[in-house]
């Protein structure tokens, strides 16, 4: 079946040409020029990746990012952006983006993207229904949900995607590369700051636990550290 893309853009030329590249790919793209209209149209359908313009108007990339991720924790979203600043991509991977591509961008570039969410969708749905035991916390990767003495922590995909990849990992050395290149599909600055980011939101959230901890290896990796 066809891969179903939501894509929201406002610039007509720019998504003319993309979403014609798009169907060529043999992508089935429902094409929106503001984000209320995106908004309308997620709630209509089932989409398996979102390309959402972060400059929109009628409601911003951001706010409808926030919107889809109240109904969908899974759908991998990418930003179509023309900013630079860090703080905005920041801002963007925390409310649970998962990447951007900063225009003018090449399509085989955006295709490579939109490839490596597409094929973590796959992982995800092939991921054991089971919960994963990491000392005290229960891990349900496939619901994004950690648990711990009857409380959950709801956790966005970018979080679970690292520590369901340090879980599966224990009590070794990971390099950082491998972890970005495997999740992000892309080393780079900007990606190695935003792995920081989250490696330190996972220790606070494996708080609970003091035999737990998530090792930084200096100049090579993480490790879990699980007895």
């Amino acid at each position: 079946m066809k891969a179903k893309i939501l894509y929201v853009e406002d610039d007509e030329s720019l998504s003319f040409i993309t979403k014609d590249q798009l169907e060529m790919e043999s992508y089935s793209v429902t094409h929106c020029v503001n984000g209320k209209d995106g908004w309308a149209m997620f709630k209509k359908g089932e989409f398996d990746l979102c390309l959402l313009d972060v400059m929109l108007p009628q409601m911003d990339g951001f706010e409808l990012a926030r919107k889809i991720r109240g109904v969908s924790k899974h759908v991998p979203i990418i930003f179509l952006t023309a900013k630079s600043m860090q703080e905005d991509k920041m801002e963007g991977f925390l409310l649970g983006g998962d990447d951007y591509v900063t225009k003018p961008y090449s399509f085989e570039e955006l295709k490579m993207r939109i490839e490596v969410f597409l094929r973590r969708k796959k992982i995800i749905e092939e991921a054991p229904k089971e919960a994963l035991q990491i000392g005290k916390f229960s891990f349900d990767y496939s619901n994004l949900d950690l648990s711990v003495n009857g409380q959950s922590k709801g956790l966005t995909q970018r979080e679970a995607d690292i520590l369901y990849y340090l879980a599966k990992r224990p009590n070794q050395v990971i390099r950082r590369s491998d972890i970005l290149e495997d999740i992000w599909g892309k080393d780079d600055y900007f990606y190695g700051r935003s792995l920081d980011v989250f490696i330190s939101r996972l220790r606070k959230y494996l708080n609970d636990d003091p035999d737990l901890s998530i090792e930084n290896v200096h100049s090579v990796g993480f490790k879990l550290n699980i007895p």
